[in-house]
């Protein structure tokens, strides 16, 4: 589903990605975690499409993002769950999660918000995945933030893509609101086999709702594995940048408890931009 060797990616001379390895399988939710700066946003934004990459391989549901790819095309494989929903107040739920069709339908279509009757049963489904099937008719703006937010997932869900990615989209909800979110967005994703690459800040939630757990630091992989096995070592290695020499004997000793995840300890020389 997802692909990725070697991917790098630079600012300038602010290296912001060293070299990620990272598979995702259909139905795997997957969650990542970082200090801001890590680079967690720049590997979602390499897989939407929106940087392109400085080296390695990266594919899409059969896409090669390193080549030439169109918008649209790739608006078909991948959709977006955002922090701050992205939804139009004014619309209705209905309307809101339409638009997740625009990328199915012609140009004519798309500008005169013209939609198919299989596209209307499409989103009614994806309102009742969430549990908002009663406010189709709604205004948007009268809803709550976690209403919101699984409107947000439902207008994914209707563009029947193969990844969703999810950056912080929690980050604003309580704690009750979020794990509502959270659960609504594996089971539906599960059960429709859709791969999910989820950027959280909330070590509570990625044990919690993560099938896997990646963690970045300093824009390289310090820890990919199951959510029992993130341990304070390997906490350490993604929140505090644990350097090798002192560290390296620690981390083979920890290499026993940490499996089948693993670390690896990242220097401090030259600290790493991007969001």
């Amino acid at each position: 589903m997802i692909h990725i060797r070697n991917l790098r990616k630079s600012y300038g001379d602010n290296h912001v990605l060293h070299g990620i390895d990272l598979d995702v399988r259909p139905g795997e939710f997957l969650v990542m975690l970082g200090l801001s700066g890590a680079g967690k946003s720049t590997l979602l934004r390499c897989i939407n499409g929106l940087n392109r990459p400085d080296g390695g391989t990266l594919e899409v549901g059969g896409m090669d993002l390193m080549q030439r790819h169109s918008r649209r095309e790739l608006s078909r494989q991948v959709a977006m769950v955002f922090q701050h929903h992205n939804l139009v107040p004014r619309l209705s739920v209905r309307k809101n999660v339409l638009t997740g069709r625009l990328g199915q339908v012609g140009t004519l279509a798309s500008v005169l918000q013209f939609f198919r009757q299989g596209d209307l049963a499409l989103a009614e489904q994806c309102l009742e995945r969430v549990g908002l099937a009663h406010k189709a008719g709604a205004r948007t703006e009268a809803l709550s933030g976690g209403q919101m937010q699984r409107v947000g997932i439902a207008r994914a869900l209707a563009q029947q893509p193969q990844v969703i990615l999810a950056d912080e989209p929690v980050a604003s909800l309580d704690p009750k609101t979020a794990r509502s979110v959270l659960q609504y967005l594996r089971e539906a994703t599960r059960e429709m086999g859709i791969a999910v690459v989820c950027n959280l800040h909330q070590v509570e939630y990625a044990r919690e709702f993560g099938d896997r757990i990646v963690g970045l630091a300093q824009g390289r992989m310090v820890f990919d594995g199951k959510p029992a096995d993130l341990d304070d070592t390997a906490l350490d290695a993604i929140y505090h940048h644990a350097p090798p020499g002192a560290g390296l004997a620690a981390a083979n000793a920890a290499r026993s408890t940490l499996l089948p995840g693993s670390w690896l300890p990242v220097s401090v020389a030259t600290p790493v931009g991007g969001a």
